[in-house]
């Protein structure tokens, strides 16, 4: 972990940002105050209401079983599953038990999820036996000691009585890591405290307007931002919780029509995917007041698109390893709100350098990775961390994120390791040299495209074929290409390294073009 320089602590302490609570603390008050809030999960397979007591009583036999099994406070707990009501569960159990919480996306494949197991070596690892046309390998986790699998034994660990209470557990602890892809090919291992954590969620519930409760919560509880969003902000705020485990923008409309709940934002897709559906219309905009957009690329267009509907639209930017370092509030100028990544939030400090990438520190900051040596190099002695994107501040502290320096791919809010795609393309025989970039993309923000160089005679490879390839890999599907662009050469420095902030630009300026032609 990296070392918080002492006179940020003393601030962080003093200014009330960090606090002696733990996620456990502020989730056992927010549950007792609410028992009979309502919990739902909205599935075609796996439905579930109920209260959140009912939700807690799960969690805590769970945290009882766990418990006498010698699992506590420290301890990591894995779970791989869709936005089901045993997520929930498993979540709230391991923050009462005090123990470390490991959430992985429900669609990473064997590669990923072995990787992470190997990594953080859990206790505890809950998963799913399926999720639609996924099987889960049923070997993975054989050498875990404690494994529970939803629809064939997870009920078995659910001890007859309930933990009571919250664990003891050092608040300046670990209580998340959290696995995103970066410049390295496997996932990196990000470490939140529950001082990190717990400030997080309080200044994002701040920001939520008053009358945004009744949300519908479709960002993946395999990512930690999700887990918060979904099952800590409503907790505090008392407001009901409505997951759903498939965004199916038809199911979406009709549960805003017929139980009245709200859309609010998160990558661009979820919202263009709404207005574009054929059964939209203007009765679901009162239920789309709001759009908080992060997570992806957010292109004017859509802003501008929602807007244009009577949509208070506001931007952020965060990382997995920094959640929340700008953002705009609902009443900020509407140049502002649409193209600007919003101003410095709560506590967070920015700085542009010289080379113009941000940097940032904060209460919500990141304890460092679970590699040393990358934790050296992301984050410096002063604090700072070096996001890898580049940027530049307006006269009034708004941030607006120009291009990428870190080799990542954003589709969707799913962060994507360029060299891991890169390394996947190679490997097929006809391409001599590859680069894998972000494309814009109207409903994801991003999505791959493979600028490749082949093998001279090779016939190009196609979409199919790269897929298969891919999936041979055992990668998983949103790290497959959607666009294969083949080159004579690629543009280079004088060293010969390609330029990929020129291919990024040259398929910038190719969709632009395309829809200039369109419009005439």
């Amino acid at each position: 972990m990296r070392a918080i320089p002492a006179e940020l602590v003393e601030r962080y302490i003093g200014e009330g940002w960090w606090t002696s609570e733990t996620l456990g603390d502020i989730l056992g008050r927010g549950l007792a105050a609410a028992p009979d809030q309502v919990f739902e999960v909205h599935s075609a397979t796996r439905p579930w209401s109920g209260t959140f007591r009912e939700v807690e009583t799960v969690a805590r036999r769970l945290a009882e079983g766990l418990r006498a099994r010698g699992v506590g406070a420290g301890d990591v707990i894995v779970v791989q599953l869709p936005n089901w009501m045993e997520a929930a569960a498993t979540f709230w159990a391991a923050s009462l038990l005090g123990a470390v919480i490991v959430p992985v996306a429900h669609i990473y494949g064997r590669k990923e999820v072995g990787y992470i197991l190997e990594q953080v070596r859990p206790a505890v690892f809950i998963r799913a036996e399926r999720f639609g046309v996924k099987v889960y390998d049923p070997d993975l986790g054989a050498g875990v000691p404690v494994v529970g699998v939803v629809d064939r034994d997870f009920d078995e660990l659910l001890a007859d009585q309930p933990m009571t209470g919250v664990g003891a557990t050092d608040p300046a602890g670990p209580a998340v890591i959290a696995f995103t892809s970066g410049t390295t090919s496997d996932p990196k291992g990000v470490v939140h405290s529950h001082r990190t954590l717990v400030f997080e969620t309080r200044q994002l519930a701040e920001r939520y307007p008053a009358d945004f409760d009744r949300q519908i919560t479709a960002a993946p509880l395999g990512h930690f931002i999700g887990m918060l969003s979904a099952l800590l902000i409503p907790v505090v705020r008392g407001w009901p919780i409505h997951l759903l485990d498939v965004w199916n923008p038809r199911t979406v409309l009709a549960l805003m029509a017929e139980r009245n709940l709200v859309v609010g934002g998160g990558v661009p897709y979820y919202l263009t995917s709404l207005l574009d559906e054929p059964g939209f219309t203007p009765a679901h905009l009162a239920n789309m007041r709001y759009a908080g957009m992060g997570g992806a690329s957010v292109p004017a267009a859509v802003t501008e698109r929602l807007t244009a509907l009577g949509i208070t639209v506001v931007r952020s930017y965060g990382t997995t390893e920094h959640p929340s370092i700008t953002a705009s509030r609902y009443t900020a100028p509407v140049d502002k709100r649409l193209y600007t990544d919003g101003a410095a939030t709560s506590g967070v400090e920015l700085r542009i350098a010289a080379d113009g990438e941000i940097l940032s520190r904060g209460p919500d900051l990141c304890l460092g990775y679970l590699d040393d040596e990358l934790t050296a190099r992301v984050f410096d002695a002063e604090g700072w961390y070096h996001t890898g994107d580049i940027g530049g501040l307006d006269a009034d502290g708004y941030l607006s994120i120009t291009d990428r320096k870190s080799d990542i791919i954003i589709r969707g809010g799913e962060n994507i390791s360029a060299l891991e795609v890169e390394e996947a393309l190679v490997a097929m025989p006809e391409i001599a040299e590859a680069a894998a970039v972000a494309a814009p993309d109207e409903r994801l923000g991003e999505h791959v495209a493979a600028v490749v160089r082949l093998v001279p005679g090779a016939a190009a490879p196609t979409l199919e074929s790269v897929g298969a390839h891919f999936a041979s890999k055992g990668l998983a599907k949103q790290k497959w290409p959607e666009e294969i662009v083949v080159v004579e050469d690629f543009p280079r420095t004088a060293s010969g390294k390609i330029q990929k902030f020129r291919i990024r630009e040259q398929l910038r300026e190719r969709i632009g073009d395309t829809a200039a032609n369109a419009a005439r």
